[in-house]
């Protein structure tokens, strides 16, 4: 059976403030989906809901007809989730953060993807340079290289070309391409336009009483 992420009834409250409500969808394998709509609208609220992080005003997500907080260990064994923290170890090197990455996720392994990872993101010449003493774009970096090592079929990222130039950001979507051609998903949010002919749009809507 393909993979399947199920969000049935949805609904997201920040505050008193009901964000958007009644969502639902199917993410099939093959799917290359971003989230849209206006700032404040929910798009980082549902991108947490969707990886297990936030609990859903309303609503359900499944993973394989399961609920995600049923399965979480199997859910989160199957899940690459890149928020807007680079979420790295500081007193590790670049080298050290992925390769603790490949040992504990749904990886590639040997040396050699590290270092293929590595010089996608420009860090080449900086592995050896703890991250604590790197910029918060070169952590970033850190971050975005475990996409060259998952091989977990569902990749949720809150945008990831952020501070990326035109060249990476071509890089980085023809990344999310094969992922998708390979019978993974990707579900994204971003401010800069993907250049793809492959991607679906989601647009989030104000909820209204009584939608």
């Amino acid at each position: 059976m393909q993979n399947q992420l199920i969000v049935e009834n949805l609904s997201c409250q920040r505050g008193e403030d009901i964000l958007f409500g009644a969502l639902n969808l199917c993410v099939k394998a093959g799917d290359f989906i971003q989230i849209e709509g206006h700032n404040g609208i929910g798009k980082t609220s549902l991108l947490r809901i969707l990886a297990g992080l936030s609990r859903p005003l309303t609503g359900e997500v499944r993973w394989n007809d399961k609920s995600i907080y049923a399965c979480r260990e199997e859910y989160y064994h199957h899940l690459l989730y890149l928020g807007h923290y680079a979420g790295v170890k500081p007193e590790l090197s670049a080298w050290g953060n992925l390769a603790f990455y490949q040992h504990t996720g749904f990886c590639r392994q040997g040396e050699e993807v590290l270092w293929q990872a590595l010089q996608k993101v420009g860090l080449l010449g900086r592995e050896d340079i703890q991250a604590g003493h790197l910029s918060a774009g070169q952590q970033r970096r850190i971050a975005l290289a475990r996409l060259w090592l998952s091989q977990a079929p569902l990749w949720i990222l809150d945008e990831p070309f952020t501070a990326i130039d035109k060249k990476g950001v071509g890089i980085l979507t023809e990344l999310f391409e094969n992922q998708a051609d390979r019978g993974g998903m990707v579900i994204l949010t971003s401010h800069q336009e993907v250049p793809s002919t492959a991607l679906q749009i989601l647009r989030l809507e104000k909820y209204k009483i009584g939608a």
